[in-house]
């Protein structure tokens, strides 16, 4: 009976010491996360000033910029959802058993429908492309003028440019020539001319001013989507010497004449006979000595018929994705020929399916192609990171003190100090009891 009860109090005397020293190490262990985020929010409190990005170092030195459409706006954000989500028949509030909204899209974003004005969303987005090795961005932009959603979408265009600066990408306008016949929202064919030069003088004072603005043989590229509207070169003998100096236009394919001596390249896009159509338009580029910028998709399926945006499928046509075939097809080929750099189509058109962002049905897929064809030494782990800072902003967005603490965490992804991203990440989900994405 003495031996049992000695024996019982080993055991207790063992298991509270067992357990003493499980919550002193519990203690070290919530002091040391206590610590790291502490230290980072002492940082950011004291800083001066942001760093400065760092350049991603590739191995394939070509230039890869991507189309952007700047055009989304989500009820938190904006109060309303915007017509890129609805067209005419879809109703984003409704939420499906998997907690999926309703959309105008055969595709769904990873982070759900969004806004292109939210900060959080334009750090994502500028982080993923930078380690995803895209050098820059180039906005699908309408005009200067308060028309139909133009007005609002050079604002979003312009609420871009802090984060576009930060991160160390580069940007440029594409900019559609058609808008220039609404001077009201009906059409005003007199006033065309006046309206472009009214456009183009606003994004020569507006975009040009900044350092990651593109530039090609030290002048400002500015892209065309046609000329589709102003179509006489007369009309551009006009126009242009009323900038302060002709930009470096690139338009759509087989419309250089249009421009005449302004004419600096083309751009290809995407065609219902897909490679077909970007053979014939490589070889005609080198037969007309045009310089060419290549064009590079993941596949087209838009949803203009299903959202009602159509009256009929007369004019519907698909190209499958075939997972990332497509997209590797269409890079492969433009390296066939010597174009001047890459255009990727696009970055986020979910009316017509050219999204290569990560989306449910794909994931990171495409920007894994992307890390590959750019040569960067980034991996799908990288790319988690900006998605994880996003899933944070998003959950905890009234807790002042973490948002700061992720400051630095962005701050830390465009430095490519990725080993003290993933640190402060990981400790900001074990304090915060957050699982992994």
């Amino acid at each position: 009976m003495i031996v049992k009860t000695r024996l019982f109090k080993m055991t207790f005397i063992l298991l509270l010491v067992m357990s003493c020293s499980n919550d002193i190490a519990l203690d070290t262990e919530n002091k040391q996360i206590d610590d790291i985020l502490e230290r980072a929010y002492q940082e950011m409190m004291t800083q001066k000033a942001k760093p400065d990005p760092v350049d991603v170092p590739k191995t394939n030195a070509k230039k890869v910029y991507v189309h952007y459409m700047p055009w989304f706006y989500n009820l938190e954000h904006d109060g309303f959802w915007g017509q890129h989500w609805t067209m005419t028949n879809k109703d984003p509030n409704i939420v499906d058993d998997n907690g999926k909204r309703e959309i105008a899209s055969h595709y769904y974003p990873l982070i759900g429908p969004y806004s292109s004005n939210d900060d959080d969303l334009q750090e994502y987005h500028m982080l993923l492309m930078k380690l995803s090795g895209i050098d820059g961005v180039i906005f699908d932009w309408y005009s200067s003028r308060d028309v139909n959603d133009y007005l609002a979408l050079k604002n979003s265009t312009e609420s871009f440019i802090t984060e576009i600066e930060d991160v160390g990408v580069e940007f440029a306008i594409m900019y559609e020539d058609k808008t220039v016949q609404y001077s009201t929202t009906q059409k005003v064919d007199s006033s065309s001319v006046a309206a472009a030069v009214q456009d183009l003088q606003y994004i020569q004072g507006t975009y040009f001013t900044s350092d990651n603005y593109i530039k090609i043989n030290d002048s400002e590229l500015l892209f065309l989507f046609g000329p589709n509207y102003i179509t006489d070169p007369l009309d551009w003998d006009i126009i242009v010497p009323q900038l302060d100096s002709a930009p470096h236009f690139v338009s759509l394919w087989e419309t250089s004449d249009i421009l005449g001596e302004y004419a600096g390249g083309e751009f290809s896009w995407v065609d219902i006979n897909h490679m077909v159509t970007l053979n014939n338009y490589y070889d005609y580029s080198v037969q007309n000595n045009i310089q060419t910028i290549g064009g590079a998709y993941p596949g087209f399926d838009d949803f203009y018929y299903e959202g009602g945006w159509r009256q009929n499928t007369d004019d519907d046509w698909v190209i499958p994705n075939s997972g990332t075939e497509v997209l590797n097809a269409t890079l492969e080929l433009s390296d066939s020929y010597l174009v001047e750099f890459i255009q990727l189509i696009t970055w986020n058109d979910y009316g017509e399916g050219t999204v290569l962002e990560p989306t449910d049905e794909f994931g990171f897929s495409f920007l894994e192609e992307i890390q590959s064809y750019t040569g960067v030494p980034y991996t799908f782990d990288d790319l988690q990171l900006p998605y994880d800072l996003y899933l944070l902003r998003k959950k905890y967005k009234g807790d002042n003190r973490l948002q700061t603490i992720l400051d630095r965490v962005y701050q830390a992804i465009f430095t490519l100090d990725l080993n003290h991203a993933k640190k402060l990440l990981d400790t900001i989900k074990a304090k915060y009891n957050t699982p992994d994405s």
